[in-house]
């Protein structure tokens, strides 16, 4: 049983919030006094982590992003490593968020502290060169791909398959009625609803949004249908009308479940929401876009074909990629079309997500993470 009074978490965007929040839930079921500190969002707040930092305070992305905001990043990271010294911490868990957790782990190891990495970064996809970094400082690594697991372990890395969080979320989440969620909303039950999903960082949504709705209003037309904007609880909704003069959508902030089950038809940004789309039976079209320089680095480094998961873990293109300059009103509009006009194109990428969920079996990700950190726990 563990000894240690106080551990180190970070979570940087939303979805590592919302994960990082069951696994605390978990893991102060097995260590009731512990005390759980570092970066996260009001979930991780609700379960009792207390935050140095919120994720709101890093809402930026991309290559160019990033450098204009280093200085921010760098006092962040060294009030953390200072707020680590002071309390004299000495276990971390970094959740997803590469760029900072693996920044902040090389720093943390020289401090002597052991890292459990949950929800890994997708070395498999862009960085296999940091693979031998990550078996230097990285003691365990928690994967939630199946075959993520085989992948580290080959390359040295000690690390073990606990199984999805969010395949574990919407188990024993209780949905409303799409009677309910119609009516809270003010929506009409009997048109079908496309939804709007353009990410849940200001600096993405205002890049992504603006193509998505003008092409999201075509399709509304066409296929009478109404149209809700999923909103990131990261975000200001507000930025939604501002992004568009088009009034024909209703944002939504909370309820993303029963946004994604209810829905005819998504458009969505490449990320954890197509893993939740997949997982809730919802038909997309994957669409990224960044900033030119961004994306001229990213597209260098990338490993696979494929940037979205239901695609990586199909193997194959089971739902349409818009990529940059391919992410127009009018290439989304058609794409969604060809696939609105089919009915058996939709009932094939249903019957591929079942396949893809057969993938991860039954499991329990948040206990399993738990019981493995509480008992390897310095």
């Amino acid at each position: 049983m563990n000894t240690s009074k106080e551990i180190l978490i970070i979570a940087g965007e939303s979805s590592g919030d919302l994960h990082g929040s069951a696994l605390v839930n978990s893991i102060f079921k097995i260590n009731p006094g512990l005390k759980i500190s570092g970066i996260g969002g009001d979930l991780m707040r609700e379960s009792g982590v207390n935050l140095i930092y919120h994720i709101k305070d890093f809402n930026f992305l991309g290559f160019f992003e990033v450098i204009k905001h280093l200085p921010y990043i760098t006092k962040v990271r060294d009030n953390i490593l200072e707020y680590v010294r002071k309390n004299k911490i000495q276990n971390a868990i970094l959740i997803d968020y590469p760029g900072f957790n693996l920044n902040i782990a090389k720093k943390l190891k020289k401090e002597g502290v052991k890292i459990f990495y949950y929800i890994s970064p997708q070395l498999w996809a862009w960085g296999s060169g940091r693979v031998k970094k990550v078996k230097k400082l990285i003691d365990e690594m928690l994967v939630v791909f199946p075959f993520e697991q085989d992948y580290y372990i080959e390359r040295g890395v000690k690390a073990t398959y606990v199984g999805h969080p969010l395949l574990e979320r919407i188990k024993n989440y209780e949905f409303i009625s799409k009677e309910e969620f119609c009516s809270k909303y003010n929506l009409d039950t009997e048109k079908e609803i496309l939804a709007v999903l353009p990410g849940s960082r200001e600096h993405e949504v205002s890049l992504i949004f603006p193509p998505l709705i003008e092409a999201a209003v075509k399709i509304a037309e066409k296929y009478d249908m109404q149209i809700v904007v999923g909103c990131a609880n990261t975000i200001d909704s507000g930025i939604f009308k501002t992004l568009s003069p088009n009034s024909k959508f209703t944002v939504i902030k909370g309820n993303n479940f029963e946004i994604k089950r209810y829905s005819k038809f998504g458009l969505v940004k490449s990320g954890t929401t197509t893993v939740e789309s997949a997982f809730l039976g919802l038909p997309v079209i994957i669409v990224y876009k960044t900033s030119p320089i961004t994306y001229f680095i990213g597209k260098s480094v990338i490993q696979v074909k494929n940037i979205g998961m239901i695609n990586i873990l199909s193997g194959e293109n089971t739902v349409p990629e818009l990529i940059q300059n391919d992410a127009n009103p009018e290439k989304i509009f058609s794409t969604a079309a060809e696939l609105l006009d089919d009915n058996n194109k939709i009932e094939r990428i249903k019957n591929k997500y079942l396949e893809i969920i057969e993938q991860f079996g039954s499991s329990t990700p948040s206990e399993t993470a738990a019981k493995i950190i509480s008992e390897g726990l310095k």
